[in-house]
């Protein structure tokens, strides 16, 4: 599971990672990782934290296949592309509830909402 796909996931085990990373590059703050958490502990999910390939890549061992579910993501595709390298990966197409120009600000939620918000609602 990654942060583009809080839903019910498509296989089990899930896991999540939290990665120091991405929370640094992306600057989440506090109001964020707690409304993952939350999100999280609603799921049949394990939660853990760390460096997400090798915290996946270690998990899966050589015989697993990583099943996720795609993003626009650029950090997130980056991590599928490195675990790819690593074991099998099957990306699952992300459910579309709208559809957005390639150009969509995704580095904050509420300039994506703007777009989106019109389109849903």
């Amino acid at each position: 599971m990654h942060t583009d796909c809080l839903a019910v996931p498509p296989c089990e085990p899930a896991v999540f990672v939290f990665d120091d990373e991405q929370i640094e590059a992306g600057q989440w703050g506090l109001k964020r990782l707690l409304f993952l958490y939350e999100c999280l502990l609603e799921l049949p999910v394990a939660i853990k934290r760390g460096r997400t390939v090798e915290a996946l890549v270690a998990l899966a061992g050589q015989d697993t296949v990583v099943v996720t579910v795609s993003s626009p993501d650029p950090w997130i595709r980056e991590q599928i592309r490195l675990i790819r390298e690593r074991v099998a990966v099957e990306v699952l197409p992300a459910p579309e509830y709208v559809e957005l120009p390639e150009n969509v600000d995704l580095t904050r939620f509420s300039r994506y909402w703007k777009r989106a918000e019109k389109l849903l609602l």
